[in-house]
């Protein structure tokens, strides 16, 4: 098992959390393929995670379900690549898989590696291309090219459960890579607003869960405001955008919002300002 620390580590944690839904008898997915990679280990930090904020674990189910629905949604309208940055122990190559459509996954190399030989020990067809490195440092548009990455097919992005750890800088540079390079391009990612990066929301619960994950190594040091401003700089529009809360009353609307952090907690699609095709 990668030790389950750092960065890196979050990714077990997030499995976990996704695991949950397998045993809801209606379920939002399900993920046949997420148990391969959890253990013990795996278990004890999630509930570390959790013991102190629960309402942590319903934030990726919520998430999970809407980059599923948009990715099936992209995958309808044409969409013949599909590009996972910072991918972890996502299953979605496997789980969704279509035929004529590539996934490409961007992550560590011991990430991969892990992930890798679960799959291949159960006999599980990978379906994807693994890039093991760093996007954001390591060029990410060279390490695509060098992967047989198509930039003329219409390709859907997933960038879940990242940009909490990144900077502005950083950001903005994936985006305008993704919107400026591709011809046909669109990406769902997930952000935090900056009251929680800053400790400002007055929820006690909230800063509990920021200062558990710095503990951990893997602290929340960026959040957005102003997205329509972000993306018209990137070169990008808003297609879709929707809180955690929304997705909650949406998808449960008999249960009541356990925590404020519901509706700090965004999720969005945007695409291509500009057709370049």
């Amino acid at each position: 098992m990668t030790e389950i620390q750092k960065v890196a580590g979050t990714a077990f944690v997030v499995a976990e959390f996704r695991n949950d839904e397998n045993k809801e008898s209606q379920p939002l997915y399900r993920d046949p393929f997420v148990g391969l990679f959890l253990d013990e280990d795996s278990r004890k930090a999630a509930d570390r995670i959790s013991r102190s904020f629960p309402p942590i674990r319903k934030n990726v189910r919520l998430r999970t379900r809407y980059f599923d629905d948009r990715l099936r949604h992209h995958i309808g309208q044409g969409a013949r690549q599909i590009l996972i940055l910072g991918a972890g122990l996502d299953t979605r190559a496997q789980r969704i898989a279509v035929e004529g459509v590539a996934y490409f996954e961007i992550d560590a190399p011991e990430t991969q590696a892990f992930k890798s030989a679960r799959l291949e020990e159960n006999s599980v067809d990978p379906n994807t291309t693994y890039i093991g490195a760093d996007y954001v440092t390591d060029g990410m548009l060279d390490l695509l090219r060098q992967s047989g990455l198509d930039f003329s097919l219409p390709t859907h992005v997933i960038w879940e459960g990242n940009t909490m750890y990144l900077d502005d800088g950083a950001v903005r540079r994936v985006l305008n890579d993704l919107m400026g390079e591709f011809q046909r391009c669109s990406a769902s990612f997930d952000f935090f607003a900056e009251d929680v990066i800053q400790n400002q929301t007055g929820d006690p619960e909230i800063t509990r869960v920021v200062e558990r994950f710095a503990a951990m190594g893997a602290p929340w040091t960026y959040g957005i405001d102003d997205l329509s401003e972000i993306a018209a700089n990137c070169g990008a529009k808003v297609i879709d955008r929707v809180t955690l809360a929304e997705l909650h009353r949406s998808f449960w609307p008999n249960l009541p919002l356990a925590s404020p952090i519901y509706g700090y907690y965004s999720l969005c699609t945007v695409e291509n300002a500009v057709d370049r095709a």
